[in-house]
């Protein structure tokens, strides 16, 4: 008889719990309190023909999400065409405008005009960063971290003195750069970490390598073409999914889940796996006595940042924009400190604008654009239409200078925002967080809330607040650990 196991979510975690574990042999059930799949990962499309990704953006690592497809015999280009970006992204600085070009060659070209010795300084930062990428996504991030005996092996212990656990990633970068335009565009990637550079270990280099020496890719159609590529997947090897389906009790008995409570619904599993947020799983799923961790311990954990999103449709083309501009013109040390310690609305913000159709006529009607503008800012901070829409009309001005355009509020014919307050009424995220928990050193591997519980049995998390850690590729990683895991009970 096979084992029946319910996943809690349909993100990009859920969705690969389930596809591993049926795999595996199990009757599986995803229940997603949604209406459509994907979790921070959904689309919508408007009736005026705008169709926008809710969340990711930013395709890396290309060869870990290939992974997941080449473990179920298949190839992403069974589901949808990826094209590399040229340049990868724009960065918009005070002075002027540096475009990361995808060839890596013309990269080091680039880093060398912009301060002499740089381009031999990227090989050198490059080939210390693949290091870390091929041993750390490799033989780190696929461990389920019960145990820090997991990581005594050879291989291991050999490379954890060249994994820079110890060093900064802020005086890191330093030691290769000193240009401040380089120094900002390295230390990039680790902002959405949830941590400044300063605290977040030099190891996460491996994301500049997973990202620029790898490329920025964008799958034609948007991030829902993945989300759908999975869920196929998960289907042919018999997933069910349910939505709209809010799982309102994770159900006891003789210390194992043998329950959901579903739409008022009592339905008997084997095993549960929860890619819904961690925290939100524990208070409010499941009685006091079952949960691995109170109030407290969530309060004193540091997280990643929430953000400010606009979603905009415009009747017009913009002009001197591309896929992705990074505005830079202020200073990020100040943004950062504002996120993470003082923990307020920033007072000179950066932000990032994606506009997908650059690439991609699909998602917009013909001679429109399609934007998607994001603020990060911190966990917990007061929402409301009012600062909403003070920093969007900050954007948008510091837009129309970047592209020289005039007036673009008034070809303005969709626009939807989304913040602190909608994370928490759709995701359930805690202090309305977007991207889980900072991988700051404290807070790393076995230091990560634990993919099993520590009282029932049958009872695992996975997603970005579990190992090992937030975005895209690591979500997939953790939903096949969660689901090896949970085989095994």
């Amino acid at each position: 008889m096979k084992k029946k196991i319910a996943i809690i979510g349909s993100g990009f975690s859920g969705l690969s719990a389930a596809a591993y574990s049926s795999k595996l042999g199990c009757e599986v059930h995803v229940f997603e309190k949604n209406s459509s799949i994907g979790g921070r990962a959904r689309s919508f499309r408007t009736e005026n023909g705008y169709t926008f990704d809710m969340g990711p953006s930013w395709y890396w690592m290309p060869d870990i999400i290939e992974n997941f497809f080449n473990d179920f015999g298949r190839k992403a280009s069974d589901f949808y065409q990826l094209v590399p970006l040229d340049p990868q992204f724009e960065m918009v600085f005070s002075d002027g405008l540096m475009a990361i070009p995808q060839d890596y060659q013309a990269m080091k070209t680039l880093f060398e005009e912009t301060e002499k010795g740089a381009g031999k300084k990227l090989d050198d930062f490059m080939k210390d960063a693949q290091f870390k990428y091929e041993v750390g996504m490799k033989d780190y991030v696929t461990k389920p971290c019960n145990s820090w005996l997991e990581f005594v092996s050879l291989k291991i212990l050999k490379s954890a003195f060249s994994m820079d656990l110890l060093t900064d990633f802020h005086n890191f970068v330093r030691k290769y750069f000193s240009h401040p335009k380089l120094i900002t565009l390295m230390e990039f990637p680790v902002i959405f970490l949830g941590a400044a550079p300063k605290d977040i270990p030099a190891l996460y280099s491996l994301m500049n390598y997973g990202g620029y020496k790898l490329g920025t890719w964008y799958p034609i159609g948007g991030f829902i073409k993945v989300i759908e590529a999975m869920q196929e997947i998960a289907v042919q090897q018999g997933v069910v999914f349910h939505f709209n389906a809010n799982v309102e009790q994770i159900i006891i008995k003789d210390k194992k889940a043998n329950a959901l409570l579903v739409n008022g619904e009592k339905i008997e599993f084997d095993s549960v796996i929860a890619s819904s947020d961690y925290e939100h799983t524990e208070s409010k799923l499941l009685a006091k006595e079952y949960r691995n961790y109170d109030e407290d311990y969530w309060e004193k954990k540091t997280f990643a940042p929430s953000c400010l999103i606009f979603y905009l449709g415009i009747k017009e083309k913009i002009q001197n924009l591309k896929h992705h501009t990074l505005f830079f013109e202020n200073d990020l040390d100040l943004h950062t400190t504002e996120i993470y310690n003082d923990k307020k609305w920033p007072s000179k913000p950066l932000f990032y604008v994606c506009c997908p159709s650059k690439t991609d006529q699909n998602v917009a009607p013909e001679n429109c654009e399609n934007l998607f503008l994001l603020m990060p800012i911190a966990t917990g901070i007061e929402d409301s239409e009012q600062e909403r829409e003070r920093y969007f009309l900050e954007m948008i001005s510091r837009l129309e200078k970047h592209t020289n355009t005039s007036d673009l509020i008034s070809k303005i014919e969709y626009k939807r925002s989304y913040c602190i307050d909608d994370f928490k009424q759709d995701y359930n995220a805690y202090a309305g967080n977007a991207y889980g928990l900072a991988n700051t050193l404290s807070q790393t591997a076995v230091l990560k809330p634990s993919l099993k519980n520590k009282k029932v049995k049958n009872l695992f998390y996975t997603g970005q607040l579990t190992v090992p850690g937030p975005g895209v590729p690591p979500s997939i990683i953790s939903g096949k650990i969660a689901a090896l895991e949970a085989h095994k009970n």
